[in-house]
């Protein structure tokens, strides 16, 4: 059995904490807001700007279509790991949730984009010397109009989800309690 996203992202975040004293992390919403189900990215992006306090060590962003738009925030910022989110064509069931490593990106579709993320987490790689993670979202319609009603559901679980890993006081510990799997 696969182990679901939270509990790898929780894995990477706990591996990063043993070596970096304050963990500084970046989490970029990409995707088109037009485009259906494609939106989830900045969907979740944007509820987790209401969900998690500012502070020095997050720093959320709504990239939209453009994610390439927010290097120089990035660099500002200087993170330790950039986590994009975007509705990635996988061919999983609609709604299924995964983390994905930078090296794993390439075979991830992503056709709404100006830049392929691959590209783009090359270069933040090589940039700022940072992690770079996806959180891929299957999405069930790409085209003009609203998210789909399973979109609706789960970008709000999504949001949730990752609200209770980054924005807690031990973001790299994770009570088995709370521990599901998106689809």
């Amino acid at each position: 059995m696969d182990r679901s996203w939270d509990i790898l992202l929780v894995e990477q975040l706990g591996r990063q904490r043993k070596t970096t004293h304050s963990l500084r992390i970046a989490v970029v919403g990409i995707g088109h807001e037009l485009q259906g189900d494609d939106a989830a990215g900045v969907l979740i992006a944007r509820r987790l700007q209401s969900l998690i306090r500012p502070s020095e060590e997050r720093l959320i962003l709504c990239a939209g279509p453009a994610p390439e738009n927010c290097c120089g925030a990035l660099r500002r910022f200087e993170p330790d790991l950039v986590l994009m989110i975007d509705a990635a064509q996988m061919d999983e069931v609609p709604g299924t949730v995964q983390l994905i490593s930078c090296q794993d990106v390439t075979g991830v579709g992503a056709s709404t984009h100006t830049l392929p993320l691959h590209i783009l987490a090359k270069y933040l790689t090589s940039e700022l010397g940072c992690d770079i993670a996806l959180l891929g979202i299957q999405p069930e319609l790409v085209e003009f109009g609203e998210i789909s009603p399973l979109m609706q559901e789960v970008v709000p679980a999504i949001a949730q989800r990752l609200a209770s890993i980054l924005g807690g006081e031990a973001p790299w510990s994770l009570s088995s309690s709370v521990v599901h799997k998106m689809r």
